[in-house]
């Protein structure tokens, strides 16, 4: 359960802008829509494994 204290006289949108800010760094969302259906771990590791090569060639490039 997420808890956003909200300091007196803040603006709800602002504090609304932070809640919203919150959940999505807690991955409840992306998760649940990863369970609505069955992958294969094979196809989870290949995944995960594409993503490390990418991130790894971003960094290369980020250096150069």
């Amino acid at each position: 359960m997420i808890i956003m204290p909200v300091k007196e006289g803040e603006n709800i949108e602002r504090a609304l802008k932070k809640f919203k800010r919150k959940y999505e760094r807690t991955g409840v969302l992306k998760e649940l829509r990863a369970r609505q259906y069955f992958t294969k771990p094979s196809v989870t590791k290949r995944k995960a494994m594409q993503h490390a090569v990418y991130v790894e060639r971003m960094q290369r490039e980020e250096m150069e």
